[in-house]
């Protein structure tokens, strides 16, 4: 009686341990496209492209998405990126098993393209008050171009969190001329925190992104020296969220506020908990050499996931 008495106990406190920790995900998913002629340009992700993109393509990527949500443990939060538009999102919800109750929060950016970034919520757990979009112009150019930095103003119980979601320009060109465009985007992510912080020092800020930039480059050290970084080289077996020319290292970041890792109750970060996730069907083989297992080389379909891993944190609720 006493060993069954104690197995129920550990397997209510597991439960509850559980119930009140939660994720913090990202996700560069890698062109999640529906099958619509848009506005945007988007013609090669259509019926009839190059890349001969179709509703069973799409179904696939979307079952694909869900597969790696439902893997990752009790997500709060997600932030994507490279999705098209906000039925996308919608869709993937309406599929999965685990998210019926979560909330999107989506803008439309001038990403030529028309990819954008986006916030999910499990609107059960906390509760959304506003959202806003930080568009800039990048150096050299007259109008906004590139994709906007999404932001979320949430409320549990007494603590509000502010979630930002990026998608840095790409290092197209090179490092040396790509760098300032993304040097223009951090300045804009600082000027935000900076307010919020200007308001209130212990606010309590979660930035994610894919940031096209390494931890030690100039832009995401921009954020660093206000937030504190959660992903590093040592956060996966590999060394990294990307692959580039058979070279790992981290392009997607979470960072948060000291007041989030500082604080003794309420809504609170788990020490040392970021995770890049490497589930093996997330991976595949190319010149003897492990990496992401993309959805498209090129224009060849390949029927994987995505270039990037997924990337998350714990935290604890009140």
């Amino acid at each position: 009686m006493h060993k069954i008495i104690s197995a129920l106990f550990l397997l209510v406190s597991f439960q509850f341990y559980t119930q009140k920790t939660r994720s913090v995900v990202f996700y560069n998913v890698e062109n999640y496209f529906d099958t619509i002629d848009g506005t945007n340009d988007d013609a090669e992700f259509l019926p009839g492209s190059e890349n001969n993109w179709n509703a069973s393509k799409y179904i696939e990527k979307r079952n694909h998405i869900n597969e790696v949500l439902d893997s990752i443990t009790n997500p709060l939060f997600i932030g994507m990126c490279e999705i098209e538009n906000e039925a996308v999102l919608r869709d993937l919800n309406a599929h999965s098993n685990n998210r019926k109750a979560f909330g999107v929060v989506h803008q439309e950016s001038p990403d030529a393209r028309g990819i954008d970034v986006a916030i999910m919520y499990d609107s059960s757990t906390v509760k959304f008050i506003s959202s806003g979009k930080i568009r800039f112009i990048l150096p050299n150019q007259t109008e906004p171009s590139t994709r906007d930095i999404l932001w979320g103003k949430f409320l549990r119980k007494k603590d509000t969190i502010f979630v930002m979601v990026n998608h840095w320009p790409s290092r197209r060109g090179g490092q040396e001329e790509s760098e300032p465009l993304r040097l223009e985007a951090a300045k804009n992510a600082r000027l935000f925190i900076d307010s919020v912080l200007n308001v209130n020092p212990n606010s309590k800020i979660i930035l994610m992104g894919d940031l096209n930039d390494y931890p030690t480059d100039k832009a995401p050290m921009m954020i660093q020296e206000k937030l504190n970084p959660m992903i590093t080289k040592e956060s996966g077996e590999f060394g990294g969220s990307h692959n580039y020319k058979e070279t790992w290292d981290v392009l997607d970041h979470i960072f948060v506020s000291p007041s989030l890792t500082n604080s003794k109750k309420g809504f609170k970060i788990c020490a040392a908990s970021g995770k890049i996730h490497s589930f093996p069907f997330l991976l595949s083989e190319y010149k003897g050499q492990t990496v992401p297992f993309r959805t498209y080389g090129g224009s060849t379909y390949l029927g994987g996931y995505s270039d990037h891993l997924p990337v998350s944190i714990k935290i604890s609720l009140p």
